[in-house]
C-alpha cells in the first residue's frame, strides 16, 4: 500500500522508512526539502513530496491515493516566532489530518510522546493536544507514544557520546540518575510498519520503550567502556543552584561555548522539566513493543555498540570558513605496485600509514572498508571519527564525522603518471566552529600539513619504492563559485553512501551490514551515584551551573567570545 510518511527525516525517520520499504509499501516522504532528503534512501519505492505542515495549502494533495498517514513531524525544542510547538506540534498536525479527511486515508497513525498524558513541559502539553485532535479523525486512528527514540544523529545518546569523546569534563543534572527507557530507531521502525498492517489496533494509544531503564550517569559508563575515553564528571547537587548561571538558554556564553566546539546541548528548560519527570512506561501500562507487536528489543549494549560509529557525516556545507583545497603528493619510482595495488596496500596498513592513532577505541576496524568508521585520537581533542563513504580500486574518500574538528572530505588516490605511481591525498574542507577555525588559523593548520606530509611518506615507504622529488604540495582556498561546486560533488558522494548502506536496512536484516563492536572489558567497579531529585526549576538552575567548572576549563574561548562580541 501506499503510505505518506511526514517529517521522516530525523532519527525516527531512519527508522520508520527502511522497517516500511523492507515490508513492501510505497512511501510518500513529505518535508520542507524532501527533494533533497530522498536522496539517501533507496530510489525504488520512495515518493518525494515537499510541503510545509504549517502551510495547508502546500499539503494539498500529499495524502492523495494513500491509504496510511504515519505523522511524524514534530518538534522538542521552540525558534519563536516562525518555529513554536503550537504552530508544528498542534496546529500541523490538525492540517496533516485535514489533507487526510479530504483524500479518504483509511488509517491515520500518530507519533506522540511517553508521558504526553502526564508530563508538565509545554512539549508533552502540545503532544496531547495534537493526541485530542486525532481522536476526532473519521478513519481509523492509532497514537503510538514511544520513549526516548535513539540512534544516528538522536539529540541525547548521541550528543552524549560526542561530549564523551571531546570533552574533559561532562556536566550531569543533579547526580545523573533521572530515569529513563530508550528505544532502539530501528525497533520503533519495525513497531510503525507493524502498526500500519495490523488490524484491529483503531481507537487505540499504544507505550512502547526497550526493555532496560537507564540514566545518564549510567550511558556515561557505558559510553566510557566503549569509546576507552573517561572524562571528569561534574555532579551539580542541587544546592549550587542558587547561583543561577544561564547555560542552557539559546544565545547564553555556555550554551555558545559548548556548540562552538562541536558539541551542542542536549538539555534546555522544556528538557529539563522532562528529564525531572522521568521518561518510563508506568504501571499497569504495557510495553506495547513487546505485548502488542512481539518485537525483540534491540539491548542498550548493543544499540550503544552500533551508535558509537553511527554518528552523522560532518560536510564542509556544515563548517566555518572559506573552503580549502590541500594536495599532497610523490611520483614513487622503483615500485612493484601499480596504482590500483598501491591503493590496495594503503587500504590494508592505513593502521600504519597514518600518523594518528586510527584504532583509538576497542574493537574499531584497522582497515579501510567503505561504510567503516574509523577512530583516532586526537591530542587535547579527544577522540575524533571519519567514515569511509567510497572506497574502489581509483579512490578511498573520508568524511568527517560530528565533533571532528574539520568539516569536509579527505580523498586518496593512485595514479600512473610518466612512468611513476602519483599517490595523492586530497582534502577539501572547512573548519567545524569557530574555536577550530581559530586553531587552525595558528598552529592546527601547519599540524595538519605536517601530518599529510607524513602519510604520503610512509607510502612511498611501505611501496617499496621512492621519490626523488619528495612530497610535493598545494592549498588554496576555493572561491565561491568552485567552493559550491566542489560542496555539491561531495554531497552527492555522501548521499550515495547513505543511499547504499540504507539499501542494505531494506535489503536485509534492518541490522545487518552494520559493524558491531565486540563487548568492552568489565569494568572492575566503579562509582554509583545517589539523589535523583530536586524541583524543575532546580534542575534547570542546576544544569546552567554545571558547565561553570566546565567553563573554566577553556576560559581562553570564553575570552574569544567576548572579544568576537564587541
Amino acid at each position: 500500500m501506499k503510505i505518506l510518511v511526514t517529517g521522516g527525516t530525523g532519527v525516527i525517520g531512519s527508522g520508520v522508512i527502511p522497517a516500511l520499504l523492507k515490508s513492501g509499501h510505497e512511501v510518500r516522504l513529505l518535508s520542507r526539502h524532501a527533494a533533497a532528503d530522498a536522496k539517501q534512501w533507496p530510489r525504488e519505492g520512495l515518493e518525494p513530496f515537499e510541503a510545509d505542515v504549517t502551510d495547508p495549502a502546500a499539503l494539498r494533495g500529499a495524502a492523495e491515493g494513500c491509504e496510511v498517514v504515519v505523522h511524524v513531524t514534530g518538534i522538542v525544542e521552540e525558534s519563536p516566532p516562525e518555529i513554536t510547538f503550537e504552530l508544528v506540534n498542534v496546529l500541523g498536525t490538525r492540517n496533516v489530518l485535514e489533507e487526510a479527511e479530504r483524500a479518504g486515508v483509511r488509517r491515520f497513525v500518530y507519533v506522540s510522546s511517553l508521558g504526553a498524558d502526564t508530563g508538565q513541559s509545554d512539549y508533552h502539553h502540545s503532544k496531547l493536544e495534537g493526541e485530542q485532535a486525532v481522536r476526532g479523525f473519521s478513519g481509523e486512528w492509532l497514537i503510538l507514544r514511544p520513549g526516548n527514540v535513539y540512534g544516528p544523529g538522536d539529540e541525547v545518546i548521541t550528543t552524549l557520546i560526542k561530549m564523551v569523546r571531546a570533552l574533559p569534563v561532562v556536566p550531569v543534572v543533579d547526580s545523573g540518575q533521572q530515569r529513563f527507557q530508550p528505544l532502539w530507531h530501528e525497533d520503533f521502525g519495525e513497531s510503525v510498519a507493524r502498526a500500519v498492517g495490523t488490524e484491529g489496533l483503531s481507537g487505540r494509544v499504544l507505550e512502547l520503550a526497550g526493555e532496560e531503564i537507564t540514566s545518564t550517569g549510567d550511558l556515561i559508563e557505558r559510553v566510557s567502556k566503549l569509546t576507552g575515553r573517561e572524562p571528569a564528571r561534574v555532579p551539580v547537587p542541587s544546592f549550587l543552584a542558587s547561583l543561577g548561571v544561564d547555560f542552557t538558554s539559546p544565545g547564553s556564553l555556555g550554551s555558545r561555548l559548548a556548540g562552538m566546539l562541536g558539541v551542542s546541548m542536549p538539555l534546555n528548560e522544556a528538557k529539563l522539566t522532562m528529564l525531572l519527570e522521568e521518561n518510563l512506561i508506568r504501571e499497569p501500562n504495557g510495553n506495547a513493543l513487546t505485548e502488542v507487536f512481539h518485537i525483540t528489543p534491540l539491548s542498550l549494549d548493543e544499540g550503544l555498540r552500533i551508535l558509537v560509529d553511527s554518528i552523522p557525516e560532518q560536510l564542509p556545507a556544515d563548517g566555518t570558513g572559506g573552503l580549502e583545497q590541500k594536495r599532497f603528493w610523490a611520483d614513487i619510482e622503483g615500485s612493484q605496485h601499480t596504482p590500483q595495488g598501491l591503493l590496495k596496500l594503503f587500504r590494508e596498513r592505513c593502521q600504519e600509514v597514518m600518523p594518528l592513532e586510527f584504532a583509538a577505541e576497542p574493537g574499531v576496524p584497522r582497515t579501510i572498508k567503505r561504510g567503516l568508521t574509523l577512530t583516532a585520537s586526537l591530542p587535547a581533542r579527544g577522540h575524533i571519527q571519519m567514515k569511509v563513504v567510497e572506497a574502489n580500486e581509483r579512490r578511498v574518500t573520508l568524511a568527517t564525522v560530528e565533533g571532528h574538528p574539520l568539516a569536509g572530505v579527505v580523498q586518496f588516490s593512485a595514479s600512473r603518471q610518466r612512468g611513476a605511481v602519483r599517490f595523492l591525498v586530497e582534502i577539501h574542507a572547512r573548519a567545524a566552529n569557530r574555536i577550530d577555525w581559530l586553531m587552525m588559523s595558528t598552529v592546527g593548520a601547519s599540524m595538519q600539513d605536517a601530518n599529510w606530509v607524513q602519510v604520503v611518506e610512509r607510502v612511498v615507504s611501505i611501496s617499496g619504492g621512492s621519490a626523488p622529488e619528495g612530497v610535493q604540495s598545494e592549498s588554496q582556498v576555493l572561491d565561491e563559485e568552485e567552493a559550491a561546486r566542489a560542496e555539491k560533488q561531495i554531497e552527492k558522494l555522501v548521499a550515495g553512501s547513505r543511499r547504499a548502506q540504507n539499501s542494505l536496512k531494506v535489503a536485509a536484516n534492518p541490522r545487518a551490514g552494520v559493524r558491531q563492536r565486540p563487548p568492552a572489558p568489565k569494568d572492575e567497579g566503579g562509582d554509583e551515584a545517589g539523589d535523583s531529585g530536586g524541583a524543575a526549576d532546580a534542575l534547570g538552575r542546576a544544569a546552567r551551573t554545571a558547565t561553570a567548572a566546565a567553563s573554566q576549563l577553556i576560559s581562553a574561548v570564553g575570552k574569544a567570545v567576548r572579544k568576537d562580541d564587541e
